[in-house]
């Protein structure tokens, strides 16, 4: 109990042990007691001596404190105490009474206590863990410590936490904590943790970061809120910037459209707070970070349209008009909405429809180069109108046209101020600074637009009282000339050289004034100071752009005698190194890495963006031409022509193939059509014939009935009179079907004249597109189906006839029956004729019936034939191939026959020179006849055994 009392601050006794010592202690009592109180008391010692015995505590008890933390899970005190100490450890925090060296060896000493901690990954995880713990001794001490090691080891800690199951998770409940000091500690430890990260910021993302966030930014009063706000939108900062992935996540889902509140600003702007100012400038930069130039183009424009459909620009332009703003939020609004509308027509029309709440109204973009070009103006304002106006006119040539025709003769109106206005009275107001900002804004007025370069041309100055008015150009050549500021001069050759690079004609109304080329010489080939280097390498992209975009229109100053005047006054060698200069200088590269005018001050300020890239885009082409000889030129000229020749004569075949592919499109829907329309045909042609089958049928049975009545009337007279009745009323009826009929076929005759109009057409269109038309095909089978429609037509129309004239005679002999009334043998002569002629219908009906089926039977018959032909001939081919087979079997066996009996043939010989060595040698030999008899013998022999 004494220890704890000398620790505790009570009354010593005896001698007083070292701070070494006690700590020594401590650690020993830590590591070996067995009840927890004293394990605990040990720790909340280490807790009170880790900031003045820093050293002493983080070399001893650390490996112990890491073991509370694994052994000692259950007791919430144990581990607060713990985890209190080990912050106290790793923590940098810096105090005012330090010096530099005390707070360096601090920061030192906190770096080398996390290397330490996190040499075993399991003691960050094991960090993880205790964030689950929902006690408030343990969770908040845990998130300070991971806070910590975050700040001291960033890449280390977060390669371990991305790693770690559901690490990133734990992580974001913090958010969804209800006690505010760990919720807004948990925002400080996710600040950490996503800086530079890509992989961290996707999963944050993920984890439904942005919903909380923007839910956290509006519970907390939006722009009024506190710190709270502003570490909120330091972390989507984290989140957003340089992250395609998550600033698409943002845009798809519709967080861009919760930014439009935080915009809202009354009337009376004045008193805000600092924190307002700050969270403001937060959001800005938020905004800024969806459309930056450095996005892909794809996701900037689709960000712009966003903010343009919910409204979120209209608020900017409303801040921007406001009064009362404070100025660092006004210049930041200014670069936001210059990044929203950049590139963006939609964006950019409507910017130049604002106008500013002044009597009379003017609009937006004049009162902001009025700023501009007002020196009293803060430095960082002027740099975001310039910024802002360069936006407004980037690949916006109707914005360039309204600006250069403020300058126009025609458009000019005396009574109101214009922007043409504006620039020209800053290009030659005597700030050097409003002349710079007035040159670059001029400049991008021309920017990759041939046909303002050449408006600009025709705009006249009145200089003073007296003197005729002056070109523009002119003037701009006659301030150079006069030796100002090295600012001025800067801006002035950048405007020069865009006006008149790709202008052949602004080149000839440069080289027109017999002043300027010696001019530019004489810069050039002086040996002036370091400043003026920046000029003379200006003076020589001037002159390398009179060069090569020379039509040579002029015969004093044509491409060759220009290179020839190099040549002698300056040299070629000297020119290009003079040439050099430009890119060469420390303002350069600074200028060409991002479009906004950024520059620590107004003497920095020499570059501008586009500027850059025209340098580099004629560099070396510049260098090339000046080395040409006259004969290369001629060369490349004629290759230019050739090529251009070329390009009109595939363009020329590029039309005609649109036109040919537009004509055959034309024709494949007439074919469509068409082929719609005989399905219609052969509709309607089905519906006829079965209407004709069924008037067959009528006829048929009108046929029977009117031979059952005439045998009727041949039997009584008194039967004839009501048969003449009932004949009658069949006469009414058959003349009805025959209109019907006559319609029907007028109809057909109608349609049929039709086809055959529709056919003619196709017919003429087809012959003029032969060549190229791929639906001819088509046609020709359009065309065979309507001529067998028409076939078809013809046929039925033929049937038609031969059923009126059949109808007609029936008419004409039922009058006749009807009109002999009473002679007897008359009726009966009558009922005979009408036997003969229907017999002979009937005969020929038959006939016709029997040649249709021989017509059938022969059309099969003949398919069956040429079937049978073509089987045979199938059958023919393949004997001929076997034929073919057996011959050179035939002739191989024949080979190797006559191989075997020349083999024979020697044999024979040799068994015959064989029989005589032996017949001389005195053995008996057998003859071949003997052996024959013998082998006949034994033949005979086996056929007995045989039978």
């Amino acid at each position: 109990m004494n220890f704890f009392r000398g620790v505790m601050g009570g009354q010593a006794v005896g001698p007083q042990p070292s701070g070494a010592e006690t700590i020594q202690k401590l650690c020993d009592r830590v590591a070996s007691s067995t009840l927890l109180e004293d394990r605990r008391d040990a720790v909340r010692a280490l807790k009170s001596l880790s900031k003045k015995y820093r050293m002493e505590v983080g070399t001893q008890a650390m490996d112990h404190l890491i073991n509370i933390l694994q052994t000692d899970r259950s007791d919430s005190e144990i581990l607060g105490y713990a985890l209190d100490t080990l912050y106290n450890l790793i923590c940098n925090d810096e105090e005012e009474e330090q010096d530099e060296n005390a707070q360096k060896q601090a920061d030192d000493l906190g770096a080398q206590f996390t290397d330490t901690f996190i040499q075993d990954p399991e003691h960050v995880t094991l960090l993880l863990t205790l964030l689950e713990e929902f006690d408030f001794h343990v969770r908040w001490p845990a998130v300070k410590l991971l806070t910590a090691l975050l700040k001291n080891q960033c890449v280390q800690v977060q390669g371990i936490i991305l790693v770690s199951p559901m690490g990133v998770s734990r992580l974001m409940d913090l958010l969804a904590d209800s006690r505010e000091v760990i919720r807004n500690d948990g925002l400080l430890l996710l600040q950490q943790l996503t800086k530079s990260n890509a992989a961290i910021q996707k999963i944050v993302a993920f984890e439904n970061a942005f919903e909380r966030l923007l839910d956290i930014i509006t519970e907390e009063g939006s722009s009024d809120g506190g710190i709270v706000v502003e570490d909120c939108l330091l972390l989507l900062l984290n989140l957003l910037k340089n992250n395609s992935s998550n600033q698409n996540f943002f845009k798809e889902g519709s967080y861009i459209q919760r930014m439009k509140p935080w915009f809202e600003v009354g009337d009376d702007n004045s008193g805000w707070s600092a924190q307002k100012v700050t969270n403001l400038h937060l959001m800005l930069q938020l905004v800024r970070v969806m459309v930056s130039p450095v996005n892909s183009p794809g996701a900037t424009a689709s960000c712009q349209k966003s903010m343009y459909q919910c409204g979120l620009l209209q608020q900017l332009c409303t801040i921007l008009m406001a009064t009362g703003v404070p100025a660092d939020i006004l210049t930041e609004t200014i670069n936001t909405v210059s990044e929203v509308i950049r590139g963006s027509q939609v964006n950019q029309d409507y910017f130049a429809s604002v106008n500013a709440p002044s009597n009379p109204p003017r609009p937006a973009i004049v009162v902001l180069l009025m700023s501009m070009v007002n020196e009293r103006q803060p430095f960082v304002l002027r740099c975001a109108v310039l910024y802002c106006f360069q936006c407004f006119l980037y690949k916006n040539q109707k914005g360039q046209g309204e600006i250069v025709a403020t300058l126009l003769p025609s458009t000019i109106d005396a009574n109101s101020i214009s922007a043409g206005q504006l620039l020209c009275g800053g290009l030659f107001s005597a700030d050097s600074l409003s002349n710079w900002c007035a040159a670059v804004a001029l400049a991008h007025s021309l920017q990759d637009n041939l046909t303002q370069k050449e408006q600009l041309l025709r705009v006249q100055l009145a200089t003073s009282l007296g003197k005729p008015p002056v070109s523009l150009l002119q003037q701009c050549t006659n301030i150079l000339s006069q030796g100002s500021k090295v600012q001025t001069r800067v801006g002035l050759l950048m405007l020069l050289c865009t006006w008149i690079s790709n202008c052949p004609i602004a080149v000839t109304h440069f080289l027109h004034n017999q002043e300027n080329v010696p001019f530019l010489t004489a810069q050039i080939s002086e040996n002036l100071g370091e400043d003026e280097r920046l000029v003379q390498g200006l003076c020589a992209l001037l002159l390398g752009i009179c060069i090569y975009y020379n039509d040579n229109s002029l015969e004093n100053y044509t491409k060759e005698k220009l290179k020839q005047l190099i040549e002698k006054r300056i040299g070629k060698e000297n020119f290009v190194e003079k040439l050099g200069f430009i890119t060469k200088h420390e303002l350069y590269s600074r200028a060409a890495q991002k479009p906004q005018p950024v520059f620590p001050s107004p003497e920095q300020m020499l570059f501008d963006h586009e500027f850059t890239k025209l340098v580099k885009e004629l560099e070396g082409m510049i260098t090339k031409a000046v080395h040409k000889s006259s004969e290369e030129e001629k060369k490349e000229e004629e290759v230019k022509k050739t090529l251009e020749q070329h390009d009109n004569i595939v363009t020329q075949y590029k039309e005609l193939i649109r036109e040919q592919d537009a004509q055959i499109q034309e024709l494949k829907e007439q074919v469509a059509s068409m082929s719609s329309q005989n399905e219609q045909m052969q509709t309607t042609v089905t519906q006829q014939l079965s209407q004709i089958q069924q008037h067959k049928d009528q006829y048929n049975i009108l046929k029977l009935k009117l031979g059952k009545e005439n045998q009727s009337q041949s039997n009584s007279q008194g039967d004839g009179s009501q048969m003449n009745g009932l004949q009658t009323e069949e006469i009414t009826q058959l003349r009805e079907e025959l209109e019907e009929l006559r319609r029907q076929h007028a109809l057909l005759q109608t349609q049929l004249g039709d086809k055959d109009a529709l056919i003619n057409t196709l017919r003429s269109e087809a012959s003029q597109t032969a060549e190229v038309s791929t639906g001819g095909t088509d046609n020709t089978e359009l065309h065979k189906e309507l001529e067998a429609l028409r076939s078809q037509v013809q046929s039925q129309s033929a049937e038609i006839n031969q059923m009126k004239t059949e109808r007609q005679e029936l008419l004409r002999r039922a009058e006749a029956g009807s009109s002999a009334a009473v002679p007897g043998s008359d009726g009966s002569l009558d009922a005979a004729k009408m036997a003969e002629l229907e017999s002979r219908l009937a005969a020929q009906t038959t006939e016709t019936e029997r040649l249709k089926e021989e017509g059938k039977s022969s059309s099969q018959s003949r398919a069956e034939l040429e079937q049978q032909l073509a089987s045979a001939t199938s059958t023919v081919a393949i004997l001929q191939t076997e034929k073919a087979k057996l011959q050179t079997e035939v002739q191989e066996s024949k080979k190797e026959q006559d191989d075997l009996l020349m083999l024979l043939a020697d044999q024979d010989q040799k068994i015959h020179s064989l029989k005589l060595r032996l017949k001389d040698l005195g053995e008996t030999v057998d003859d071949e006849d003997d052996l024959d008899a013998r082998d006949q013998t034994d033949d005979d022999e086996d056929e007995e055994d045989e039978d």
